[in-house]
Protein backbone atom coordinates (compact mmCIF):
# COMPACT_ATOMS: atom_id res chain seq x y z
CA UNK A 1 0.00 0.00 0.00
CA UNK A 2 1.32 3.45 -0.95
CA UNK A 3 0.37 6.17 1.54
CA UNK A 4 0.77 9.94 1.31
CA UNK A 5 1.39 11.72 4.62
CA UNK A 6 0.84 15.46 5.01
CA UNK A 7 1.55 17.69 8.02
CA UNK A 8 1.44 21.48 7.69
CA UNK A 9 0.44 22.20 11.28
CA UNK A 10 3.56 24.26 11.98
CA UNK A 11 5.89 26.46 9.94
CA UNK A 12 7.30 23.24 8.48
CA UNK A 13 6.10 21.13 5.61
CA UNK A 14 6.38 17.49 6.62
CA UNK A 15 5.23 15.21 3.84
CA UNK A 16 6.17 11.72 2.73
CA UNK A 17 5.23 8.79 0.57
CA UNK A 18 5.54 5.45 2.33
CA UNK A 19 5.00 2.15 0.55
CA UNK A 20 4.76 -1.15 2.43
CA UNK A 21 6.44 0.38 5.49
CA UNK A 22 9.36 1.76 3.47
CA UNK A 23 10.10 5.41 2.83
CA UNK A 24 9.85 6.26 -0.87
CA UNK A 25 10.11 10.06 -0.74
CA UNK A 26 9.86 12.88 1.77
CA UNK A 27 10.21 16.60 2.39
CA UNK A 28 10.97 18.24 5.75
CA UNK A 29 11.53 21.95 5.31
CA UNK A 30 10.65 25.12 7.18
CA UNK A 31 8.89 27.68 4.99
CA UNK A 32 7.38 30.00 7.58
CA UNK A 33 4.98 32.53 6.08
CA UNK A 34 5.53 31.03 2.61
CA UNK A 35 4.05 27.67 3.59
CA UNK A 36 0.59 28.43 2.22
CA UNK A 37 2.01 29.18 -1.22
CA UNK A 38 4.67 26.51 -1.42
CA UNK A 39 3.17 23.42 0.27
CA UNK A 40 1.27 22.06 -2.73
CA UNK A 41 4.05 22.74 -5.29
CA UNK A 42 6.56 21.02 -3.00
CA UNK A 43 4.33 17.96 -2.64
CA UNK A 44 3.91 17.84 -6.42
CA UNK A 45 7.68 18.18 -6.78
CA UNK A 46 8.17 15.26 -4.39
CA UNK A 47 6.07 13.10 -6.70
CA UNK A 48 7.80 14.31 -9.85
CA UNK A 49 11.35 13.84 -8.53
CA UNK A 50 10.56 10.21 -7.75
CA UNK A 51 8.65 9.54 -10.97
CA UNK A 52 5.46 8.84 -9.05
CA UNK A 53 1.96 9.41 -10.31
CA UNK A 54 -0.74 10.95 -8.08
CA UNK A 55 -2.93 8.03 -9.18
CA UNK A 56 -0.54 5.59 -7.52
CA UNK A 57 -1.47 6.64 -3.97
CA UNK A 58 -3.77 4.27 -2.07
CA UNK A 59 -4.48 6.34 1.04
CA UNK A 60 -3.84 9.74 2.65
CA UNK A 61 -2.98 10.45 6.28
CA UNK A 62 -3.20 14.12 7.23
CA UNK A 63 -2.49 15.98 10.47
CA UNK A 64 -5.56 17.98 11.49
CA UNK A 65 -4.11 19.81 14.50
CA UNK A 66 -3.24 21.20 16.91
CA UNK A 67 -0.85 23.90 15.76
CA UNK A 68 -0.95 26.89 13.45
CA UNK A 69 -4.55 27.68 12.50
CA UNK A 70 -3.52 28.71 8.97
CA UNK A 71 -1.07 25.84 8.57
CA UNK A 72 -3.60 23.22 9.59
CA UNK A 73 -6.10 24.50 7.02
CA UNK A 74 -3.50 24.26 4.27
CA UNK A 75 -2.81 20.56 4.80
CA UNK A 76 -6.46 19.71 5.37
CA UNK A 77 -7.49 21.43 2.15
CA UNK A 78 -4.82 19.71 0.06
CA UNK A 79 -5.66 16.30 1.54
CA UNK A 80 -9.44 16.68 1.22
CA UNK A 81 -9.37 17.82 -2.40
CA UNK A 82 -6.88 15.09 -3.34
CA UNK A 83 -8.88 12.36 -1.60
CA UNK A 84 -12.17 13.54 -3.07
CA UNK A 85 -10.83 13.92 -6.61
CA UNK A 86 -9.08 10.53 -6.65
CA UNK A 87 -11.70 8.77 -4.50
CA UNK A 88 -9.05 7.80 -1.94
CA UNK A 89 -9.49 6.73 1.67
CA UNK A 90 -8.32 9.39 4.10
CA UNK A 91 -7.77 9.54 7.83
CA UNK A 92 -6.51 12.10 10.34
CA UNK A 93 -4.06 12.10 13.22
CA UNK A 94 -2.91 14.82 15.60
CA UNK A 95 0.44 16.54 15.42
CA UNK A 96 1.04 15.39 19.00
CA UNK A 97 0.53 11.74 18.05
CA UNK A 98 3.02 12.11 15.20
CA UNK A 99 5.57 13.67 17.55
CA UNK A 100 5.23 10.93 20.15
CA UNK A 101 5.41 8.06 17.66
CA UNK A 102 8.57 9.54 16.14
CA UNK A 103 10.48 9.39 19.42
CA UNK A 104 13.18 6.78 19.88
CA UNK A 105 13.30 7.21 23.66
CA UNK A 106 12.03 4.40 25.87
CA UNK A 107 10.30 6.69 28.32
CA UNK A 108 7.08 8.65 28.71
CA UNK A 109 6.55 10.98 25.74
CA UNK A 110 5.24 14.51 26.20
CA UNK A 111 4.81 16.23 22.80
CA UNK A 112 4.22 19.93 23.38
CA UNK A 113 3.49 23.05 21.32
CA UNK A 114 3.51 26.66 22.46
CA UNK A 115 -0.08 27.94 22.51
CA UNK A 116 1.02 31.32 23.97
CA UNK A 117 -0.12 33.20 27.07
CA UNK A 118 1.15 30.45 29.36
CA UNK A 119 -0.76 27.70 27.57
CA UNK A 120 0.47 24.71 25.58
CA UNK A 121 -0.99 22.06 23.34
CA UNK A 122 0.21 18.82 24.86
CA UNK A 123 -0.45 15.16 25.51
CA UNK A 124 1.19 12.42 27.53
CA UNK A 125 1.88 8.93 26.16
CA UNK A 126 3.65 5.98 27.73
CA UNK A 127 6.71 4.45 26.10
CA UNK A 128 4.44 2.30 23.89
CA UNK A 129 2.45 5.39 22.85
CA UNK A 130 -0.66 4.51 24.79
CA UNK A 131 -2.56 7.63 25.90
CA UNK A 132 -2.01 8.77 29.48
CA UNK A 133 -3.34 12.29 28.96
CA UNK A 134 -5.17 13.02 25.74
CA UNK A 135 -4.26 16.01 23.53
CA UNK A 136 -5.52 19.25 25.00
CA UNK A 137 -5.06 23.00 25.32
CA UNK A 138 -3.80 23.34 28.88
CA UNK A 139 -2.02 25.82 31.12
CA UNK A 140 1.65 24.91 31.51
CA UNK A 141 1.49 25.02 35.32
CA UNK A 142 -1.35 22.46 35.30
CA UNK A 143 0.51 20.12 32.96
CA UNK A 144 3.71 20.52 34.99
CA UNK A 145 1.92 19.28 38.11
CA UNK A 146 1.21 15.99 36.32
CA UNK A 147 4.72 15.78 34.92
CA UNK A 148 6.21 16.15 38.40
CA UNK A 149 4.54 12.86 39.28
CA UNK A 150 6.30 11.02 36.40
CA UNK A 151 9.81 9.77 37.09
CA UNK A 152 11.16 9.54 33.55
CA UNK A 153 9.77 11.55 30.65
CA UNK A 154 10.87 13.62 27.67
CA UNK A 155 9.29 16.77 26.30
CA UNK A 156 9.28 16.77 22.50
CA UNK A 157 9.07 20.15 20.79
CA UNK A 158 10.62 22.50 18.26
CA UNK A 159 9.02 25.54 19.90
CA UNK A 160 10.46 28.14 22.22
CA UNK A 161 8.76 28.84 25.56
CA UNK A 162 8.68 31.72 28.03
CA UNK A 163 9.81 29.38 30.78
CA UNK A 164 12.78 27.09 31.13
CA UNK A 165 12.14 23.63 29.73
CA UNK A 166 14.41 20.84 28.59
CA UNK A 167 13.16 19.40 25.33
CA UNK A 168 14.13 16.99 22.57
CA UNK A 169 13.72 18.24 19.02
CA UNK A 170 10.95 16.81 16.90
CA UNK A 171 12.23 15.01 13.81
CA UNK A 172 9.39 13.12 12.12
CA UNK A 173 9.86 9.40 11.59
CA UNK A 174 7.59 9.05 8.58
CA UNK A 175 7.74 5.27 8.46
CA UNK A 176 6.86 4.94 12.15
CA UNK A 177 3.97 7.40 11.82
CA UNK A 178 2.46 5.80 8.73
CA UNK A 179 2.95 2.27 10.02
CA UNK A 180 1.22 3.17 13.30
CA UNK A 181 -1.81 4.79 11.66
CA UNK A 182 -2.16 3.15 8.24
CA UNK A 183 -5.06 0.98 9.42
CA UNK A 184 -6.89 3.74 11.26
CA UNK A 185 -10.53 4.03 10.22
CA UNK A 186 -11.12 5.91 6.97
CA UNK A 187 -13.29 9.01 6.75
CA UNK A 188 -15.41 10.74 4.17
CA UNK A 189 -13.20 13.57 2.83
CA UNK A 190 -15.98 16.06 3.53
CA UNK A 191 -15.90 15.04 7.20
CA UNK A 192 -12.21 15.85 7.59
CA UNK A 193 -11.90 19.10 9.54
CA UNK A 194 -9.30 20.90 11.64
CA UNK A 195 -9.13 20.10 15.34
CA UNK A 196 -7.58 23.18 16.90
CA UNK A 197 -8.24 22.06 20.51
CA UNK A 198 -9.29 25.64 21.24
CA UNK A 199 -11.37 28.40 19.72
CA UNK A 200 -9.78 30.77 17.24
CA UNK A 201 -9.23 34.34 18.49
CA UNK A 202 -12.16 35.53 16.38
CA UNK A 203 -14.42 32.86 17.91
CA UNK A 204 -13.26 33.73 21.42
CA UNK A 205 -14.16 37.41 20.86
CA UNK A 206 -17.65 36.41 19.77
Amino acid sequence: MRILYIDTSSSYLYSAIVEDDKLVASVSEEYGQSLSEIALPKIVEMFDKNNLSPESVDKIIVVNGPGSFTGIRIGITIAKVYAWAKKLPITTITSLEAMAVSSKERKTHVPMLNARRGYVYAAIYDENNNVIRKPEHVKWEVLKEDLDKISDYEIISNDEFDWEVEENSYIPDFVAIVTKFKDKEDMNPHAVNPDYLKLTEAEEKL
